[in-house]
């Protein structure tokens, strides 16, 4: 289920894991070692949000072959 901020969606963390076909706990890794630039959108409980751009970078990491 997505949230809609100024008509843009958002997924949670857990949701973009899935549609990219990595864990929770692999996203989050690959933010902490900055595997991945850090998310900068947040609601208000400070949890991060994922866009439709953001999920498409973490499919290509995940495609990423090196």
């Amino acid at each position: 289920m997505y949230i809609t901020i100024n008509n843009k969606k958002f997924y949670r963390t857990s949701e973009a894991a899935k549609r990219a076909g990595v864990s929770r706990s692999t996203l989050l890794r690959w933010y902490r070692t900055g595997t991945l630039k850090n998310s900068i959108t947040r609601d208000r409980r400070g949890w991060r949000l994922f866009s439709e751009d953001d999920i498409e970078k973490i499919e290509a990491e995940v495609n990423h072959t090196g």
